[in-house]
């Protein structure tokens, strides 16, 4: 289901939209991170992706799972700038994070996040675990049963790590005593 380990790409973002502060991979440390790099003149992405992490955002905890747009521009990038993409996010309601992917300032028109992730393009939905290791980059619609199936995988996983870290044994997790073992 998912690759071997690999730390996440920093973002490297220009502004931020639906956040009071700068936001990092760093700084979302222990929570898994759903991200999708979008551009709001992609069909793609207004009809499949930005609706996929809004209902992300409302189904899974905040505390346990954060959502995150990248608005990642390499085409008509004089109709897509920050006071559009403004009226885009309210017009669509889009309640989560979003940050505007530096340009690269070279001739190559993807911007500096998109090149670090090596993205063909959009919509491109990123999983990244609490220990910010990029588990899974997708180009183009992920089903939402398995999206949400791999969220779920990705918060268990967290949990039994902590478990684990804070002292816990695996029989002790999993409700064992002297006749069985129970699944909790």
């Amino acid at each position: 289901m998912f690759k071997e380990l690999t730390p996440a790409p920093e973002w490297d973002v220009d502004q931020w939209f639906n956040s009071s502060a700068p936001i990092s991979i760093a700084s979302l440390r222990g929570k898994v991170i759903v991200a999708g790099a979008f551009q709001m003149l992609c069909p793609g992405c207004v009809s499949h992706l930005i609706p996929q992490l809004k209902s992300v955002r409302a189904l899974f905890p905040e505390d346990k799972v954060a959502v995150i747009g990248l608005h990642t521009v390499f085409e008509h990038h004089e109709a897509m700038g920050p006071a559009s993409l403004k009226a885009f996010l309210h017009e669509y309601r889009v309640p989560f994070p979003v940050g505007v992917d530096k340009p690269s300032g070279s001739s190559d028109p993807s911007p500096l996040t998109m090149r670090r992730y090596r993205m063909r393009g959009t919509p491109t939905l990123l999983l990244i675990d609490a220990d910010g290791n990029l588990r899974s980059q997708t180009f183009g619609h992920v089903p939402d049963l398995q999206l949400g199936a791999e969220i779920s995988f990705l918060l268990q996983e967290r949990d039994i790590l902590a478990r684990a870290d804070n002292g816990e044994g695996a029989a002790q997790n999993a409700g064992c005593d002297d006749s069985a073992c129970a699944v909790n």
